[in-house]
Formats: C-alpha cells, sequence, structure tokens
C-alpha cells in the first residue's frame, strides 16, 4: 500500500488524517512518482477549512497540488521521461502522499542543482507569481509594489521583476527586511502611513501593484499610490476585487484565468529551474514536517508560523 492525508469532512488541521491507499499505477501518458517532498500552500489549508468553495465531499479528499519526486513507473505512450528521473509536480491533486501518478504534461524534469525540496515549492507560488507580473505587464522601467514580498509568491515577484529590470518596493515586517533586501527589493514596513512611506522609498511614483496579502492596507494603499487601475491586482481579495475597480488572479475571484494565463503559469516552472540552477533565483525554505504531520503543516501555514517554504517528507 501506499500512503495519503486526506479529509473526509471541512475543518479545523486535525481532519487530516494518514490512510493507506492503493499503490498507483500509471495509465496512458501518465507517470508513477515515488514523492520525495510535497509543498504546503496555504491553498491547501483554505480549501481544508471551507475558505475556499469546493464540490461536496463523497469519497476521502486529497490534499497537496506541489511535489517532487523521481519517476517509478511509465505509462502506455510515455516518452521523454525515463524510470529514475527527478521531476517537480505542478498542480496535481494529492501530493501529501508517499507516491502519486502524473499525467507527463503536469512534470517539469529537476537539474541536478535543484533539490527536492526546491522542486516542491515551485508549483503554486512561482507559477502566481510570474502570471501575475505577466498579466499586469511588468517590465524595465517600472516600480512595483509587492504587498507581503516575504511570502513565497512575494519573494517570487521580487525576483522576477528585478530580473526583468523593474524597481521594487516590497512590504513586510523589519524582520524580514534582510531577506527583501538580499532579493533585490526596497523593504518598507506594514501599518499607518504606509503610503507616505512607499513614496519616501519610490520618489518618482509607483506604476503597478501587486496585494499578496489581502488587506484593506494594502489595497488602499495601491489605489492611492497607483494611477491605472487596471494594473493593481490581487491574489487574495478575488471575491470583492472588482468593486475596488482592480484585477484578480484566482484568489477566489468569478472570473478564470484565460488560456494565456494559465499558460504563463505552466511557463514558469521550467524557467524557474534554469534560474534556480544557474545561480539567478533563490527558494526559501522552512520546516520539513514528516506526512504524518500535515495537521501541523496546516496550523503552521495558518499561524503563520514559519518563515520559508513548508515542505512534507514522506
Amino acid at each position: 500500500m501506499a500512503r495519503a492525508i486526506a479529509y473526509t469532512e471541512i475543518g479545523t488541521p486535525d481532519v487530516l488524517q494518514l490512510i493507506n491507499i492503493p499503490v498507483p499505477v500509471a495509465g496512458p501518458g501518465e507517470v508513477v512518482v515515488g514523492i520525495n517532498a510535497a509543498g504546503v500552500n496555504p491553498l491547501d489549508a483554505k480549501l481544508r477549512r471551507g475558505a475556499r468553495p469546493s464540490a461536496p465531499i463523497t469519497e476521502p479528499r486529497r490534499v497537496g497540488f506541489d511535489g517532487a519526486g523521481v519517476v517509478t513507473e511509465l505509462g502506455e505512450g510515455v516518452t521523454g521521461f525515463a524510470i529514475g528521473d527527478r521531476v517537480a509536480i505542478n498542480n496535481v491533486l494529492g501530493t501529501y502522499a508517499t507516491a502519486l501518478a502524473v499525467p507527463v504534461e503536469r512534470l517539469v524534469r529537476l537539474s541536478d542543482g535543484v533539490t527536492m525540496a526546491e522542486g516542491a515549492a515551485l508549483g503554486i507560488p512561482i507559477g502566481t507569481a510570474y502570471q501575475c507580473l505577466r498579466s499586469l505587464n511588468v517590465s524595465k522601467g517600472d516600480t512595483l509594489l509587492v504587498h507581503a514580498g516575504s511570502g513565497a509568491v512575494g519573494q517570487a515577484a521580487v525576483q522576477y521583476a528585478t530580473l526583468w529590470g523593474a524597481t521594487v518596493i516590497a512590504t513586510g515586517s523589519p524582520a524580514r527586511f534582510e531577506q527583501l533586501r538580499a532579493l533585490g527589493a526596497i523593504p518598507v514596513a506594514y501599518g499607518d502611513g504606509l503610503a507616505d512611506r512607499v513614496r519616501e522609498a519610490a520618489p518618482e511614483g509607483v506604476t503597478v501593484a501587486l496585494d499578496c496579502i489581502g488587506t484593506d492596507e494594502a489595497i488602499q494603499a495601491s489605489l492611492e499610490l497607483v494611477e491605472d487601475r487596471d494594473r493593481i491586482a490581487t491574489i487574495v481579495r478575488g471575491p470583492d476585487a472588482a468593486e475596488f475597480g482592480i484585477r484578480a488572479f484566482s484568489g477566489g475571484s468569478p472570473i478564470p484565468l484565460t488560456d494565456e494565463e494559465v499558460a504563463w503559469r505552466d511557463e514558469a516552472i521550467a524557467l524557474t529551474v534554469n534560474l534556480i540552477e544557474a545561480g539567478d533565483f533563490q527558494i526559501e525554505l522552512g520546516p520539513e514536517l514528516p506526512l504524518a504531520e500535515a495537521a501541523r503543516a496546516h496550523e503552521l501555514i495558518e499561524q503563520n508560523g514559519a518563515r520559508g517554504k513548508i515542505v512534507l517528507v514522506p
């Protein structure tokens, strides 16, 4: 048998249970991946507690969308991958497990310079950040304001925008300023007077803003600082973004991503693997916990109790 984390009711982290499952079998166009690391994302916890809509639970519901591991079985018609290949899994439900059958189009090969934990940290955060910046047309000459720059999506946005020649202002707590500076951002603190502090850091103005935290302060500061509301986006306040006249990418938004935006999210993973290999991109890793401690991982992510990416290790 294989093992996986699942839940049968919406609720607190303790609804997560380690269960036995049949050993996955690769169908046509699939491979089986023995999972070495599973990335823990805020979305996982939001779905578990019912903060994001989902279908009624009719059978044990699996958890996790991002992971990394080694190919152990090839399905019919699979080419381009071999048993033993190191791969990252992008956007496939059920990565909190010891093994998973994965369509080959959801895999990216990992180079030797990228660890399994880094591979598991890519999917949702990297794809989201890259797509948001592409949708907002961030480029050289822009000044980008990233709210919650020290989170996983924020750090990715800071790095890509910097690579593309933009100036980046990133909000965070003072304890995270050193990390933000290391990524190329100008850090500013949250709290009263945020817009004034951003103006001081960017006297020539802010041209684009990305909200990764969802607070009223972040929304209002963005509206105050950025003239073109079509260049303000949130990944958290999807349900009410339209009331502010700003854009929302996922985050509970009733407007789905376009085919182009979905393609950008997928494109980002292989690009980032190459950048990590070249030493031009970094992933801040946090606690590694055993698969059986998935509930603890969700507690940490909901309490903002860990710096860096939380990873589960089967």
